[in-house]
């Protein structure tokens, strides 16, 4: 999760943030360079009191300060589309689970077991136990098995709402009578914290999500105990 005074992303959790951290890295890297290339020119052109004749009318300079932007744009717009398309990707998902926003707490339902639903509950601070994030814990954890494709499908009862996880490199809108799906593969047990990230009213910063990532055999045992109780 975020620290205080971090200026960077979290930790990537999944194959699709790590995709996104390179494609920043990349992007940054094309405009660190741009920006010293430009403040070199500027430093000369105030440092330089001469005016070359030959560079004002230049056909081939006009012909190459055109070009040159457009295949930067390319190198930067070719990563940005693949990581776009694999972020819309779902295929053969192993688990699928259906997220339901509401003012302000969250429903789940796992569509693939019978009567496995639960509302998530921001957990209040005087409740609190020892070491958990206030603000950031719930009474519900969504719990899902690592390096297995889990899809999402995300929707909304009242208002606009949006299931954020940062770590997983997860942002969908929750829109009232619309389905939107997206998918989550986590490649290592932990907890992965969110929030609503749409100004869904005045508590919209109160509703957490928290994702539990866990073994396949730990999963098969916290569903089982779920059905049961």
């Amino acid at each position: 999760m975020a620290h205080p005074a971090q200026l960077g992303f979290q930790d990537a959790a999944s194959p699709i943030m790590e995709e996104l951290l390179h494609l920043h890295d990349h992007a940054m890297m094309v405009v660190f360079l741009i920006s010293i290339f430009v403040l070199y020119i500027i430093t000369l052109m105030i440092q330089t009191p001469l005016t070359h004749t030959g560079t004002t009318d230049a056909q081939m300079m006009e012909t190459i300060w055109t070009i040159l932007p457009a295949i930067i744009l390319a190198l930067i717009a070719l990563p940005s589309l693949r990581v776009l398309y694999l972020m819309d990707e779902v295929c053969n998902p192993h688990l699928t689970i259906k997220a339901l926003g509401h003012q302000w707490y969250w429903s789940y339902e796992y569509t693939d077991y019978t009567d496995l639903a639960f509302d998530s509950y921001m957990v209040q601070t005087q409740d609190l136990h020892q070491g958990a994030l206030r603000l950031l814990e719930t009474d519900h954890r969504v719990v899902i098995p690592t390096d297995s494709p889990t899809r999402v499908l995300i929707s909304a009862e009242d208002v606009l709402h949006s299931w954020a996880v940062p770590a997983l490199g997860v942002k969908t809108d929750a829109i009232p009578g619309r389905l939107n799906q997206t998918t989550i593969t986590t490649a290592r047990p932990g907890l992965f914290f969110g929030q609503c990230s749409e100004i869904c009213g005045s508590n919209h910063s109160f509703m957490p999500i928290v994702i539990e990532a866990t073994m396949l055999e730990e999963f098969e045992h916290w569903t089982a105990t779920t059905l049961q109780s």
